[in-house]
């Protein structure tokens, strides 16, 4: 044997990794590993758990949260926080439902103009931060109070009231609750339509973050923005465009809020910024940027539907769930962290 070929033997670095090993430093494995022990604790501990109609239920929790958990999880990566996505949810069903209702337009046209009133919202985020270099939590904080503020003050000064009339009756209604918010029947169990966005949603931004030259700018941009800029990432596009698919799935998410209920409350929104962090950092993604995945968010969300709706199967006491919410993300938090230093000190 050459010499050559024995040094290359000897290199660690050259070696290439187990499987298993490989498997171990994926963002997203502790969490898998916590969904999998709720889910048998659930199981044991509530006898309606297992039933086909409460795991679709579940999973109908699950993907309210996750279709935005996924895309909060890539501007996480990216390395920025939006805490105005809560509210923005709400800005543009409301949107939505007063310009098609005060207009007598088809719905379409107000999902349109809602869609293109939200990316221009994530735009103006998006700006302010790279324009201003401010935290982009005080730049999307600042956002959050402005739209909570004016969906409350616009609602009642539109309609008279605190929510939007009805649209029920209106054009287009039906077409688009079936597009946002239609049940399927699948094996004569009652599944919500957003479940199936929200996989697709989760196999689209785990197919840029792996396969494109996108996720890597976005890697890049969370872990290091100085050399990302140095070797050519374009960081402040990167950055903007991430701001913009949080407005993306915000749309979204409104339009199901609107066509699931045909009104929409303006006051509500508030306070799920949060939770769709908690479900992309107990999925694996650090709060400093540069590491996570979709996937992790996605089972993120799984474990914040297992929890909000295992409660309540196990007839607990309600007003325990943000306790235990609290106690998994720390748990998760911690969980990540072992399993992050594990790989690396495997490599």
């Amino acid at each position: 044997m050459s010499q050559a070929v024995l040094d290359v033997a000897a290199d660690e670095r050259l070696a290439g990794r187990s499987p298993l090993r490989r498997l171990a430093g994926r963002p997203e494995v502790g969490a898998l590993l916590g969904a999998a022990a709720l889910f048998v604790f659930f199981a044991l501990v509530a006898d309606s758990f297992l039933q086909a109609a409460s795991l679709s239920t579940v999973l109908y929790a699950s993907s309210t949260f996750g279709i935005m958990a996924v895309s909060v999880a890539l501007l996480m990566i990216g390395g920025e926080f939006d805490l105005s996505a809560g509210v923005m949810v709400t800005t543009a069903a409301l949107l939505s439902a007063m310009l098609s209702y005060q207009l007598t337009l088809n719905v379409w046209a107000g999902v349109a103009i809602s869609l293109a009133l939200t990316l221009g919202l994530g735009l103006l985020n998006g700006v302010l931060y790279v324009r201003t270099r401010l935290p982009s939590f005080i730049v999307t904080l600042a956002t959050f109070f402005m739209l909570a503020g004016a969906n409350l003050g616009v609602t009642k000064l539109v309609t008279g009231n605190v929510a939007t009339d009805s649209i029920r009756d209106m054009d287009g209604f039906a077409s688009a609750r079936a597009v946002f918010a239609a049940d399927l029947d699948v094996g004569g169990v009652q599944v919500n339509v957003t479940v199936l966005w929200w996989l697709l949603f989760t196999a689209v931004a785990t197919w840029i973050l792996l396969r494109t030259r996108a996720g890597n700018w976005i890697f890049a941009c969370g872990g290091n923005p100085q050399a990302a800029r140095a070797v050519g990432v374009p960081v402040d596009r990167v950055r903007i465009a991430l701001f913009m698919g949080v407005a993306f799935t915000a749309w979204f998410s409104g339009m199901h809020l609107l066509f699931a209920y045909g009104t929409v409350q303006s006051g509500e929104g508030v306070g799920n910024e949060f939770s769709y962090i908690i479900c992309a950092v107990i999925g694996g993604c650090l709060l400093t940027g540069g590491y996570g995945s979709a996937i992790g968010a996605a089972i993120g969300a799984f474990i914040f539907g297992m929890t909000n709706k295992g409660i309540v199967y196990a007839e607990w006491d309600p007003d325990w769930f943000k306790f235990f919410l609290g106690a998994m993300l720390l748990l998760a938090t911690v969980v990540n962290l072992v399993v992050r230093r594990r790989a690396e000190l495997s490599r």
